[in-house]
C-alpha cells in the first residue's frame, strides 16, 4: 500500500468570536483575517513536511481550496512545481485543480506537463468536481459542472497524450476525488483510480463497489487495490494517549472551516438533481448553527471518538492506528492508497513530523502491498 501526507494547510488564528458570528467561513470571510506573515510560516512548515515525506518516502499531496480559512493551498499547480522542484524521490499528486471552475483546460495540462517534466516523471493528477463556495468564489456556473468536470478532463488528456509536452507515456496517472456511485462508475470504466475524502467505510464500499460492478459490465478487468484510494484524518503518537490527544487538533477542519451559508451550499442552483435538491430545501439547520448546513456537513461538532467511529480518523499509537486502518481496509473490500490528513487546525510542525516519522517507519510497512491489474497499469517515464 501506498501512503500519501496530506497537509490540510489551513489558518486557524482568526478570534473564535469572529468565526461564531460569520453567516459562512468560506468565500465571505474578509482577508484582513489573514496575516501574511502568519500564513507564510504556515507555507514554509508545510513545505518542509513535504521535504521530510521525501526522505521518508511517503507520497506527497497537494489541494486546492479558494475562499476560506479551509485551506491556503489555493493553487495547486503553483505548490507542484515547488514541490517537483525540491523533492527527489516521492510521487506527487494533485487532488486537485478545480476544473469546473476554470474555463481552460488546455492550460491546466500545461501547467501539470511542466510539473511532471520539473518531478522527472513523479507527477499523478487528480480532479474534483469543487465546491460550493467554491463556485461562489470562481463566479462559475454550478448548472452543469458535471458534464463540464467529464469535458474538461478529456481535454486534459487529450492534450497530454497528443504533444510531446509529459515526461511520462502515455501521460500521469489519473486520479478522481468523489464518492457518489455515477461518478465512480464512469471513473471504472475509465479506469481510473477512485479516491474517497473523509467519506467513511459504509460510502467507499459503495463507490468501489460501483467501480467494480462498472468494469465487470462493461466486459473489464477486474481492478486491483491500487485503483482505490482512502482518505482520513491521522495521528500517530508513541502512546494511544499521545494519538488521540494531538490527534484530535485535526478535528478543527470539521468543526470550524466547513461552515457555509446556505446561498453557497443548499440554495445553489444546478448543484445536485431535483429530486434531492427538494428533499433538501426542507431540512433545517443544526441548533445553535447560522448556517444551514448540506450533507456532510453533520460533520461539525464531531468529537475524536466519534470520528474514529466513523472511520474518518485514524489516532492513537502505531499498533492502534494499524488496526483502524486495517478495520477500514476489510470493510470497504481493501484500497491501495491511504491518504492520511496529518496536520490542520492547531496541530503545530513539530507535531506534523513526528506523526508523520512514526507514519512511515512503524504503520506503512506493516500495511498490505496494493494489487494491479494491467487496466491500472501506471504510466511509464519516457525513456
Amino acid at each position: 500500500m501506498q501512503a500519501w501526507y496530506h497537509c490540510e494547510n489551513v489558518y486557524p488564528f482568526v478570534p473564535q468570536e469572529v468565526l461564531d458570528r460569520a453567516e459562512s467561513v468560506r468565500a465571505s470571510l474578509p482577508n484582513k483575517y489573514c496575516d501574511p506573515k502568519v500564513a507564510a510560516d504556515l507555507f514554509a512548515e508545510c513545505l518542509d513536511e513535504h521535504l521530510l515525506c521525501d526522505e521518508l518516502g511517503v507520497n506527497v499531496v497537494s489541494i486546492e481550496h479558494h475562499s476560506g480559512i479551509n485551506s491556503l493551498y489555493g493553487a495547486s499547480p503553483m505548490i507542484l512545481g515547488i514541490i517537483a522542484r525540491q523533492t527527489k524521490k516521492v510521487r506527487i499528486l494533485s487532488l486537485g485543480t478545480l476544473i469546473t471552475i476554470r474555463p481552460d483546460p488546455v492550460r491546466v495540462a500545461e501547467e501539470y506537463a511542466t510539473a511532471d517534466v520539473i518531478s522527472r516523471g513523479r507527477l499523478e493528477i487528480g480532479f474534483v468536481k469543487s465546491g460550493d463556495s467554491e463556485m461562489v468564489s470562481g463566479n462559475a456556473n454550478p448548472v452543469g459542472y458535471v458534464d463540464r468536470f467529464w469535458e474538461a478532463i478529456d481535454l486534459i488528456q487529450k492534450t497530454l497524450t497528443s504533444h510531446e509536452g509529459p515526461y511520462q507515456r502515455p501521460h500521469p496517472p489519473l486520479w478522481a476525488a468523489t464518492g457518489d456511485p455515477e461518478t465512480s462508475a464512469e471513473l471504472g470504466r475509465r479506469g481510473m483510480i477512485n479516491a474517497l475524502v473523509l467519506r467513511g467505510p459504509d460510502a467507499s464500499k459503495r463507490a468501489f463497489d460501483s467501480y467494480r460492478d462498472a468494469r465487470r459490465e462493461a466486459g473489464l478487468p477486474a481492478p486491483g487495490t491500487d485503483r482505490f484510494a482512502y482518505a482520513a484524518l491521522c495521528y500517530v503518537g508513541d502512546t494511544d494517549e499521545e494519538g488521540l490527544r494531538v490527534g484530535s487538533k485535526t478535528l478543527w477542519f470539521l468543526n470550524t472551516s466547513l461552515k457555509q451559508s446556505p446561498q453557497m451550499s443548499k440554495f445553489l442552483p444546478g448543484r445536485m438533481p431535483p429530486e434531492v435538491a427538494a428533499q433538501n430545501y426542507r431540512t433545517h439547520p443544526r441548533p445553535g448553527s447560522q448556517a444551514t448546513l448540506r450533507p456532510g456537513q453533520s460533520l461539525i461538532g464531531i468529537t475524536a471518538e466519534q470520528a474514529i467511529a466513523r472511520g474518518i480518523l485514524c489516532a492513537g499509537s502505531p499498533d492502534t492506528v494499524y488496526q483502524q486502518i486495517m478495520d477500514i481496509y476489510e470493510k470497504v473490500g481493501g484500497f491501495g492508497h491511504f491518504i492520511f490528513i496529518g496536520r490542520s487546525g492547531f496541530l503545530d510542525h513539530r507535531e506534523a513530523e513526528k506523526g508523520i516519522r512514526l507514519m512511515a517507519k512503524e504503520v506503512l510497512p506493516r500495511l498490505p502491498a496494493a494489487t494491479s491489474t494491467s487496466a491500472g497499469e501506471p504510466a511509464r517515464a519516457a525513456e
